[in-house]
C-alpha cells in the first residue's frame, strides 16, 4: 500500500517538475513573443509620425489649401493631414517661445505661412516614397517649399533594420532553446517510466496502447503549462500597464491574442512532439539501453 502511495507520489511529483519546465520555458517564449510585439509596434509609430511639412505660399486661397489637403487625404500613402492657419502658426509659435510673439511684431503683418503636416503609414515612410510625393508637391503653384528632415529618416530607418534583424536572431536561438529544453524535459520525465514502458510490452501491449497515456500525459503538460505561461504573461502585462500608461499607443489587442493562443498550441505541439521521439527511443531500445 506504502509503494502504491510512493508511486503516486513520484509520478505527481514528475508530471509537476515537467509542469512546471513547460510553463517557464513558455512564459519566456511569451516574454519575448509580446516584446518583440511591442518593438514592431513602437517602430510603426515612430515612423508613423515621421512626415513633412508644405509650406504655402502667402497669397494662396483657403480653397486651394483644402483642396490640396483632400487630395493628399486620399493618397494611399498618407495617413493624416493637418492644416495650420496662420493665426494657429502664430499661437504654437507663442506657446512654444512661452511668450507672445505678436508683440514683437508691432503693426506688421503676420510672417508665417499657411502650412500643411503630412504623416505617412509606416510603410511609405522612407525618403524614396517621401521625395516622389515632394517632387509632385513643388509642380503645384501653391506649394512654397516642402520641408522634412531627410538625415533623420534615413537614420531611423537604418536604426530600426537592425535592431528587427537582431530581434529575429535571438527570436530564432530562443525557439531553438525552447524547444530543446521541453523535449529534454519531457525526455526526462519518460525515462523514470522506461521500465514500465519494458513491462507493458513484455505483457503484449502494442506500441499505440503504450503510446496513448504518455502522449495524452504529454499533451496535458503542454496545453496547461501554456495557461499557466498566459497567466504570468497577463500579470507581467497588467504590471507594466501600470507603472508604464504610455504602453497603450502601441499594444495591439488582436495580435496579443493571436500571442496567448500560439503559446498553448506550442506547448501542445512541443509536448506531443517531444513525447513521442522520447517514447520511440525507448520502444525500441534493448534492455541493456534501458539501464544505461
Amino acid at each position: 500500500m506504502s509503494d502504491k502511495k510512493s508511486n503516486k507520489r513520484r509520478v505527481a511529483g514528475s508530471y509537476a517538475m515537467s509542469l512546471v519546465s513547460i510553463t517557464l520555458v513558455l512564459f519566456l517564449l511569451g516574454v519575448f513573443a509580446i516584446f518583440m510585439l511591442h518593438a514592431r509596434k513602437l517602430s510603426n509609430h515612430i515612423k508613423e509620425n515621421l512626415g513633412f511639412e508644405i509650406v504655402m505660399n502667402s497669397n494662396v486661397k483657403e480653397a486651394n489649401i483644402l483642396r490640396l489637403q483632400k487630395e493628399l487625404d486620399a493618397m494611399p500613402a498618407v495617413k493624416s493631414t493637418e492644416y495650420i492657419t496662420k493665426d494657429e502658426a502664430i499661437t504654437r509659435l507663442s506657446e512654444d517661445l512661452g511668450e507672445d510673439f505678436l508683440q514683437w511684431l508691432g503693426n506688421e503683418a503676420n510672417p508665417l505661412l499657411p502650412s500643411i503636416d503630412v504623416r505617412f503609414h509606416a510603410a511609405y515612410a522612407n525618403n524614396d516614397s517621401i521625395a516622389l510625393i515632394e517632387k509632385q508637391l513643388l509642380e503645384n503653384t501653391d506649394v512654397k517649399e516642402v520641408y522634412y528632415q531627410k538625415s533623420l529618416v534615413d537614420l531611423i530607418n537604418h536604426n530600426l533594420r537592425k535592431i528587427a534583424t537582431v530581434l529575429m536572431i535571438v527570436s530564432a536561438l530562443l525557439l531553438v532553446i525552447a524547444i530543446a529544453l521541453i523535449r529534454n524535459t519531457i525526455r526526462l520525465s519518460i525515462y523514470s517510466k522506461r521500465f514500465l514502458v519494458r513491462s507493458m510490452q513484455l505483457v503484449g501491449a502494442t506500441e499505440r496502447f503504450i503510446r496513448r497515456p504518455f502522449l495524452r500525459s504529454g499533451v496535458s503538460q503542454g496545453f496547461f503549462g501554456g495557461l499557466l505561461a498566459d497567466l504570468l504573461l497577463a500579470l507581467l502585462l497588467f504590471g507594466a500597464s501600470k507603472r508604464i500608461p504610455d504602453l497603450a499607443l502601441i499594444r495591439d489587442t488582436t495580435a496579443l491574442v493571436a500571442v496567448f493562443i500560439g503559446i498553448v498550441v506550442l506547448g501542445v505541439i512541443l509536448a506531443w512532439l517531444s513525447t513521442r521521439a522520447a517514447l520511440d527511443k525507448f520502444l525500441k531500445a534493448n534492455l541493456d539501453k534501458l539501464y544505461a
